[in-house]
């Protein structure tokens, strides 16, 4: 099939782009790992696995056991499930298509989908003609948006900063028959099989569990717990959070969690950790959102006081974190996601779109529990890189 007749399939028939997730600028930044922040409202666990988590998205053994939903209850599909046919790579192959990966930032984490965007494209023989990173800034998106139009690609994938404005800059590439697939966010009034192909991102819920089950490994399955949420409505951080909390309730009653705190503005996490540690003096754990940032926070608050024997856990792989897990400091776990999975069923799911095959509304990739012992293993399943030169160095390496 050549690249004339799939645009004309491609504006014939809408009904096979697939749902996404909606989210503000500042609660896109915690979604996503490394250079990005996360956002949470009051909810927490899930369970993970010694490297990879068990998907939640799969019939759980326990009941209660909290499962990854989209931003409208939608079911989630494993990404171990997004593949092609020997034939339809052929067919893909032979069409002559583009891709361009519309980014919202850039660093180690979005350097991964990147890569993993790419690696996939490659093997399906679609060439990568555009690569942006919009700063977080929604104008520097759309202005993005209209200059890669210019070079009629057949496939953008990218991460929505603002779901309202963004709503009208990718409209021109729906309208142009683009097949859009997207990291987490949607834009706003997006339809899951007209505007889009599909939308990726974690298995949340494992994620959480993740976190739950590390800190209580560390506790021994006992003491008392500080939780600090992401106290903001998106379902990413919301269920991330959520997991945790349900997963510490139902599987470890040894733990108690004495104090909640909602966390609105990252750099409050060191004056919120403070005051959570004047409070509960006794305190054995603390369940920080994410990495960079509230986690970091936390970690001054803990250095200020000279609380070394206190455990900390939190998500999304960064360096600060991973040296001071590595050289025994307060960080005890992290629980992560495949950023470099995350690329490559994007990818896949923006080949779907070429097909006129349905993808799934909601897809999400596997969860990564991160130790000491095995955080060099765990940066090159996420990030398909080696952790930092100075995580590195602290492990002797």
């Amino acid at each position: 099939m050549n690249k004339g007749t799939m645009n004309l399939k491609r504006n014939t028939s809408a009904l096979w782009l697939v749902t996404g997730l909606v989210a503000v600028v500042s609660l896109v930044a915690a979604a996503c790992g490394d250079a990005e922040e996360e956002t949470t409202t009051t909810q927490a666990p899930a369970a993970a696995t010694t490297t990879q988590a068990p998907a939640t998205t799969q019939a759980p053994t326990d009941p209660v056991a909290p499962v990854t939903q989209g931003p409208g209850g939608e079911e989630a599909t494993p990404s171990g499930e997004i593949a092609l046919s020997g034939d339809e790579i052929a067919e893909v192959r032979s069409g002559g298509y583009t891709a361009a990966l519309l980014w919202h930032t850039a660093g180690a984490f979005t350097d991964a989908v990147s890569q993993g965007a790419r690696d996939a494209f490659a093997e399906l023989g679609v060439e990568v003609i555009a690569e942006t990173n919009a700063q977080f800034d929604a104008a520097q998106q759309a202005n993005d948006v209209e200059t890669v139009l210019a070079q009629d690609p057949d496939i953008i994938i990218s991460l929505v900063i603002d779901p309202v404005s963004g709503a009208e800059a990718f409209r021109p590439a729906v309208d142009a028959g683009v097949q859009l697939v997207f990291l987490s966010n949607v834009p706003e009034g997006y339809v899951h099989g007209v505007d889009y192909v599909g939308v990726v991102t974690d298995d949340l819920a494992a994620m959480g569990m993740a976190a739950a089950d590390l800190l209580a490994d560390a506790l021994g399955g006992s003491g008392e717990v500080g939780f600090i949420f992401h106290d903001a409505a998106y379902y990413v951080t919301n269920q991330r959070d959520q997991a945790f909390k349900t997963w510490i309730a139902e599987r470890y009653p040894g733990i108690e969690i004495v104090s909640e705190q909602g966390l609105a503005d990252p750099a409050a996490a060191e004056e919120i950790a403070s005051a959570l540690l004047t409070r509960n003096p006794g305190l054995d754990g603390i369940y920080a959102p994410w990495s960079a940032g509230p986690a970091d926070g936390v970690l001054a608050a803990l250095r200020a006081v000279g609380a070394s024997d206190v455990a900390v856990v939190t998500l999304d792989l960064d360096t600060n974190v991973s040296l001071d897990l590595v050289e025994g400091g307060n960080i005890v776990g992290i629980a992560a996601d495949e950023a470099y999975e995350l690329g490559r069923t994007m990818a896949l799911e923006g080949a779907y779109g070429l097909l006129g095959k349905d993808a799934p509304p909601f897809t999400v990739v596997p969860a990564i529990k991160v130790t000491a012992d095995n955080i060099v293993e765990a940066y090159r399943q996420s990030l398909a890189t080696d952790p930092p030169a100075e995580v590195m160095q602290a492990l002797g390496g």
